[in-house]
């Protein structure tokens, strides 16, 4: 039986609840966090731009990006079209990232304990491999793999 899936979500679930504890101070919630760090990293996006690169449905993207307008911490503004908005973090949230940034090390630091870097390497290429594969996949495909599979066996 392949539990890999299962592990993989485990483990997002525990860094999910041991972020929002050390988190819950500065009031920022990891499912924020994501949107944070993408809008830091590449400036601006749209709403679409950020439903697919974090895989997040367009309705949650739209709650999510409420919340955190209202919290001060994003800014949206007109795209090239006037049906498309674009997303940046707001000088707030600017001033707030490196508070932000030492927590979410802090916790990396603690999850990463007594692990090789060697190790993390080839987990970081697996789960970029196992992203890959889930991406470019279809629910046909799998099944196909699947009967294949239990052929060999």
């Amino acid at each position: 039986m392949f539990v890999y899936g299962h592990k993989v979500n485990q483990l997002a679930r525990l860094f999910m609840k041991r972020f929002n504890e050390d988190f819950a101070p500065t009031g920022l919630y990891s499912s924020q966090w994501a949107f944070i760090l993408r809008l830091y990293e590449k400036g601006s996006s749209t709403q679409k731009e950020l439903s697919e690169y974090l895989s997040i449905e367009p309705p949650t993207v739209t709650r999510t990006l409420v919340r955190m307008e209202e919290a001060g911490w994003i800014i949206k503004e007109e795209g090239t079209d006037r049906r498309e908005r674009k997303v940046c973090l707001s000088p707030a949230a600017y001033e707030q990232f490196t508070v932000w940034q030492q927590v979410s090390d802090s916790l990396e630091m603690r999850a990463l304990t007594n692990i090789d870097e060697a190790d993390l390497k080839i987990f970081i290429c697996v789960l970029h491999q196992m992203m890959d594969n889930l991406k470019n996949s279809s629910r046909r495909q799998d099944k196909d793999r699947k009967e294949d599979y239990e052929t060999r066996e």
